[in-house]
């Protein structure tokens, strides 16, 4: 197969041309472990469903793997809520605020005490997402296993994996449904493990595995039907119901062996086992029923994902940093379509453990995701971009409160669109463009009418809000930006006028609301040419540009130059602008190199600085930025972005990664100079294909 579609690859391409070696490539950083480790479990999915697995390719160790990368079973659907016997409502989280936009502004914030405080809290945790359930080998100690060898097949998608026990070798093969939520596991020995399936009762914590073992008298599993060859198990989580139908080859037992807890016991060497987690009860099909087409499936999908979409071969370079740059950029990809193409927004952790109480992040889905669209998997990012069609409603409400025009995307919410309370999220404001210039980034890739169409009043109420949120300052005849936490998070919102990083944030995406209305043959809103012309510049001091016009400070005070290097952003994810004098940003770049506090920073923030370095041309500090040996930027076998020991992996950084790299090799609108990101000194022969351009 991967014989053939290389084959297939060279043809298409021509014989002018000599293309990229795509299973070479894939094939030399498939992922391998020979031993057990907890930080680098491995995973399958389908964008909006995955699982993660052990070395024995199962969830066989779930409460060992659980300080680690866990193994998890989310959806983006799977979700829960504790009972509110307090009738706490959103409201109560509301504290008013003055900022000088000419009305009172309620804001979801985190009251310090009293009622305000116990409903800011369970609006916080409340919904949070499910763990849908662990299948693996009943009885296994991973202390007892030897011989080890798991790879994941980047190529087809799945995960190899084998290992013994007592003296016999057990091989398993995991693949995940691209079109619904289920696994498979085609097993082979002459062991007959029993496979266990159980449950576990949700946290409600902030960022852990989500499974509560020693609260079994609070959800039940019921097995509402079975055939010889199929169960169909009930899960109530008070309010809560899903339904998890496990299909399986040859003869096999089920039994039930706690209140949570089914295992299922085959009789045969070689047999399959496939778990389809649903929120309603499937009904047996001859395609449901037909497993063993569950693997072939998954390798035709990842197949035509990696054959179809851009890659990048380092293999030429000489660089000794260019192997690991490589293996990062692959196994990124394949990390983000597997986690993060869903329905709904990704949570920064993925669909591997809870982060957040599980919730999605706004602001985060430009890192997540807007590589889709640069690799060529547009279609993978519209998919979550229609979720903002069913959020218009509560974001319209937000702005509405909050006396502004349009809608305002709240920063993290749930698939129903409730505004998490926050004393720092709901302040964020950089999370509001996004959707604008995401959707510039599909409709560049792939241009169409529909696209167009389907999206205009979204485009028009969020950049309606953008015009309104800026005030027009007559003395000084500019718009300035205010009450505000910046990117930077550092800020406070009563104190801030005019962040760098959203200055060019909101020239950049109005530009774009502008050329939207265009191609609908509508005529630009001249209000909106108003701001554009006169948004204020980007303020500095002694050559440098500031945190923020109101922080002069910011080059004496560690809280300015700490956590995101934001004002870096101002010029890399955007393009140069008249907000932005070169010279200046790039002594800032210089500065902020030599004297940040680096060991407070974030995944996202090296891709930033590598962008930032890409557009001024500092192609050493490009590629530097995405290497910098920082644990913050520590890339784990399995490519997972590893940030500390609560958040083991960091979905942004991997997302950030690509987007920069998409920069350094494609440029940008206007740029024609090849690979723009890497140095010219000989050493870094880059070669790509089916990367776009950024704006």
């Amino acid at each position: 197969m991967k014989k053939l579609l290389f084959a297939a690859a060279l043809f298409l391409m021509g014989c002018n041309t000599q293309p990229i070696d795509r299973v070479a490539l894939l094939e030399r950083n498939n992922p391998h472990l020979s031993e057990v480790d907890t930080l680098n479990s491995l995973t399958v999915g389908n964008g909006g469903f995955a699982v993660t697995v052990d070395v024995t390719g199962l969830q066989s160790f779930p409460e060992f793997y659980s300080k680690g990368l866990p193994l998890g079973t989310q959806s983006s659907w799977g979700w829960h809520s504790f009972d509110n016997p307090e009738n706490y409502r959103h409201e109560e989280t509301l504290r008013d605020y003055d900022f000088g936009h000419g009305q009172i502004e309620p804001y979801a914030t985190q009251p310090r005490e009293g009622r305000g405080k116990d409903a800011a809290d369970w609006y916080r945790i409340n919904p949070h997402r499910l763990h849908l359930g662990v299948v693996g080998f009943e009885g296994l100690n991973p202390a007892e296993l030897t011989e080890i060898d798991q790879t994941l097949d980047l190529m087809d998608g799945v995960i190899r994996s084998s290992f013994t026990t007592e003296g016999e070798k057990i091989a398993v093969t995991t693949a995940c449904d691209p079109d619904a939520d289920r696994f498979t596991a085609s097993i082979e020995g002459k062991k007959h493990l029993p496979i266990a399936i159980r449950f576990a009762y949700p946290t409600g914590a902030h960022t852990d595995d989500a499974s509560n073992w020693a609260a079994d008298e609070k959800h039940s599993t019921e097995l509402v039907a079975s055939t010889e060859q199929s169960a169909t198990l009930l899960r109530t989580i008070d309010t809560a119901r899903y339904y998890v139908r496990l299909d399986w080859t040859g003869k096999a037992t089920i039994a039930q062996k706690g209140r949570n807890h089914f295992t299922l016991t085959p009789e045969e060497d070689r047999w399959t086992i496939a778990a389809h987690f649903t929120p309603q009860e499937t009904k047996a099909t001859a395609e449901q029923q037909d497993i063993l087409a569950v693997e072939g499936a998954a390798t035709a999908f990842w197949n035509n994902f990696w054959m179809k979409g851009g890659v990048v071969d380092f293999s030429h370079c000489t660089d000794p940093r260019a192997k690991e740059l490589e293996r990062r950029v692959v196994l990124s990809q394949y990390l983000l379509a597997v986690q993060c193409a869903g329905p709904t927004p990704p949570q920064e952790t993925g669909l591997t453990y809870n982060s957040w109480f599980g919730k999605f992040h706004l602001e985060m889905i430009y890192w997540h995701q807007a590589q889709f669209a640069l690799y060529g998997h547009e279609d993978l990012l519209l998919r979550t971009l229609k979720w903002y069609h069913s959020a218009a409603d509560g974001a319209r409400h937000i702005a509405e409160r909050q006396g502004f025009e349009g809608v305002r995307w709240m920063k993290m919410t749930d698939p129903t669109a409730m505004e998490a309370p926050s004393k720092t999220g709901s302040f964020l404001i950089w999370q509001q463009p996004h959707l604008i210039y995401l959707l510039e980034l599909c409709y560049r890739a792939n241009p169409s009418e529909e696209l167009l169409n389907e999206y205009a009043e979204l485009v028009e109420e969020t950049a309606n809000f953008m015009y309104d949120f800026a005030d027009y300052n007559p003395e000084s005849d500019r718009y300035e930006l205010r009450g505000v936490i910046p990117a930077q998070e550092t800020l406070r919102a009563s104190e801030t006028i005019n962040p760098p990083f959203e200055l060019s944030q909101w020239h950049c995406v109005m530009s774009m609301a502008q050329r939207w209305r265009e191609r609908l043959g509508k005529e630009r809103n001249p209000e909106w040419d108003d701001l554009l012309a006169k948004l204020s510049p980007l303020a500095s001091k002694d050559g440098l540009y500031l945190a923020a016009e109101t922080a002069p400070q910011t080059y004496e005070d560690i809280r300015f130059t700490s956590d995101h290097p934001a004002v870096l952003g101002a010029v890399g994810i955007f393009p140069h602008s008249r907000l932005v004098d070169p010279t200046i940003m790039k002594q800032t770049q210089e500065w902020i190199w030599d004297k940040w506090n680096w060991e407070k920073t974030w995944g996202w923030d090296y891709p930033m600085v590598s962008m930032n370095a890409t557009r001024l041309g500092e192609r050493e500090n490009a590629v530097a930025a995405l290497l910098m040996s920082k644990r913050t930027n520590t890339c784990l076998k399995n490519g997972h972005n590893f940030q500390d020991a609560r958040l083991r992996c960091y979905l942004p950084g991997n997302g950030g990664l690509l987007t920069a790299v998409a920069l350094m090799c494609a440029g940008w609108d206007g740029c024609n100079e090849k690979n723009p990101g890497f140095p010219k000194n000989g050493e870094w022969d880059v070669r790509w294909e089916g990367i776009k351009p950024l704006p």
